[in-house]
């Protein structure tokens, strides 16, 4: 019998403007079982947010128009009592210890740095929704 993936349907919103960064992330989610939505603005996310209704969201910090502080910020901000509660995980080029306090203080519950080894993005993601469902 196979090892049950760590992420094996979870719905997962990724947004980042780079392709790369979202083909990369998407396929190494997929891969473990994941479903995921990969789009490449804040202004996007924000309109699938409610349909997709995702169990985490991962995110760039660095985009043109909204970065991913403003867009933390308004989903945080839209239902407070669902919302409020979804895990996001800051995925950023920048990774000094100032940027990871920013991330937080916004509303992320994780900073991590790119590039991400595929085996500890599953990791994170799979220990950020354990942490919330306990």
């Amino acid at each position: 019998m196979e090892p049950a993936l760590p992420v094996a349907g979870l719905n997962i919103l990724v947004v980042d403007d780079d392709d790369d960064s979202r083909f990369y992330i998407t396929t190494v989610l997929e891969a473990d079982g994941a479903t995921v939505m990969a789009v490449a603005s804040a202004a996007i996310a924000l309109k699938v947010l409610p349909e997709l209704q995702p169990d985490v969201l991962i995110c760039d910090i660095a985009m043109p128009g909204e970065d991913g502080y403003t867009l933390i910020r308004k989903i945080r901000a839209l239902k407070p009592d669902i919302w409020g509660k979804l895990p996001a995980i800051a995925l950023t080029a920048y990774g000094d210890s100032e940027y990871r306090s920013r991330a937080l203080e916004a509303g992320f519950q994780t900073h991590v740095a790119k590039p991400v080894d595929p085996g500890e993005l599953v990791a994170i993601v799979a220990n950020l929704v354990a942490s919330y469902k306990s």
